[in-house]
């Protein structure tokens, strides 16, 4: 008796449709360029010519989740369109392995980029020397590549003995085994660990964003104190400070938010599968279709996040909750003019 019911079937199981993988496929693909295009117009027409270690991770997180949108979709698309599974198209488990491999390798490798962008903005925050001393352009074209190295290797442990990849239902995907087996103890112990990190990974993000809040809002109610003193008839430079940052940290704080949302449920899932003898493919699938979205939610927040218009609301926000806290004249409208031409 196989494990999962469609490990070795060879037809896509005729209840299930290709139109949530093609939509899911065209906004990951869309979006994903989009932002690539307004990185590169940002490098191209910025006025500040350094650039960014937090610019490079974005782009490295934007190019992360291209990748894993063109590597993985077709084969699903094509899975469909053949009626037939991963298994049955490649008459052996290797296609099935490799589509395992590079769903956990894309599940694994935007965390990671996602929690150094987070490490980037609190050590710029916390630690101005440090980070203006050793954080530096090379230090962040080298962490893509460090995450790729880990990533491979971390998931390629299957291929080694430890963990298994199998095809889940509809047959169309394949992932590491989630349920326990007592016959594979290898399986159930890669799978506590996948889980595991991911689910540790989302709590380092969280937690590091909360930091950055408490301490961008002091600086900010700090500048605001002494704008409202000193700079009431004339424009200061002191009001802008933190003001990059504070675009940085709402990116990341939205990025982080849906991130913990879709990618959670994957731990849920590993823990149930392990502990319990529960074997629900329908969850598995919608498992699977939350943990892709990250690389579709994410260009697209970021290309809200860069808008005008969603910068002037934000800082009128944070105006409109100084004036109230704090009984200030709000800071005038030119800042938010002035953010928004800064770019990453």
């Amino acid at each position: 008796m196989e494990l999962y019911p469609c490990t070795k079937s060879r037809f896509i199981m005729s209840s299930h449709s290709v139109i949530p993988s093609s939509l899911l496929f065209s906004a990951g693909l869309l979006g994903n360029l989009i932002a690539l295009f307004i990185l590169w117009q940002h490098k191209l027409h910025g006025k500040n010519k350094k650039t960014s270690v937090f610019y490079i991770l974005v782009t490295g997180l934007t190019i992360t989740n291209l990748m894993g949108k063109c590597l993985v979709s077709p084969m699903v698309l094509a899975a469909y369109s053949k009626n037939q599974t991963l298994v049955e198209m490649a008459h052996n488990q290797n296609l099935c392995h490799f589509f395992g491999f590079l769903m956990t390798f894309f599940g694994l490798a935007p965390m990671l980029i996602l929690l150094a962008m987070a490490l980037d903005c609190w050590l710029a925050l916390e630690y101005p020397f440090f980070y203006s001393s050793y954080i530096t352009k090379r230090v962040g074209l080298s962490i893509p590549l460090i995450v790729n190295m880990f990533s491979t290797a971390f998931c390629c442990m299957p291929f080694l003995g430890f963990g298994q990849y199998e095809q889940y239902c509809p047959g169309s995907w394949c992932f590491i085994q989630m349920t326990s087996e007592e016959s594979n103890t290898s399986a159930f112990a890669f799978s506590m660990l996948y889980g595991t990190v991911t689910g540790l990974l989302v709590v380092a993000i969280v937690t590091c964003n909360v930091a950055i809040m408490k301490h961008l809002y002091r600086m900010y109610q700090s500048q605001n104190r002494r704008c409202s003193v000193s700079c009431k008839n004339k424009q200061d430079e002191t009001k802008q400070a933190g003001m990059e940052e504070m675009d940085h940290l709402i990116l990341l704080a939205v990025m982080s938010v849906l991130f913990a949302i879709c990618s959670l449920p994957l731990t849920v899932r590993v823990y149930i599968g392990a502990f319990t003898d529960e074997k629900n493919e329908y969850a598995d699938l919608i498992v699977l279709r939350f943990l892709s979205m990250n690389s579709i939610v994410d260009p697209w927040i970021f290309i809200i996040c860069r808008t005008s218009k969603f910068h002037t609301h934000i800082h009128r926000l944070c105006n409109r909750i100084h004036f109230k806290r704090s009984g200030h004249l709000p800071l005038s409208q030119h800042i938010a003019q002035d953010s928004t031409e800064r770019g990453v």
